[in-house]
């Protein structure tokens, strides 16, 4: 079973865990793109692990979930 804090991320943890640097991270945020992300303090910054479920989800190709659902691409 998967508890509460093993669902909050540091930002060395989310990088590893959607296999992207800790520095492609912080641009992002910068830029306020990539996943969402959270203040747990004025300068501890956490990831959810569901909210980079969906960012992984929500960038995968037409070509990658035809090979996941084995169903094809919808135009």
């Amino acid at each position: 079973m998967v508890t509460e804090q093993q669902n909050v991320l540091t930002p060395q943890q989310a990088a590893r865990y959607v296999g992207v640097s800790e520095g492609a991270l912080r641009l992002w945020r910068s830029r306020g793109e990539g996943p969402r992300h959270f203040r747990a303090g004025e300068k501890l910054i956490r990831y959810r692990r569901v909210d980079l479920d969906h960012w992984v989800e929500s960038r995968l190709s037409a070509t990658c979930e035809t090979a996941v659902s084995g169903a094809p691409a919808q135009p």
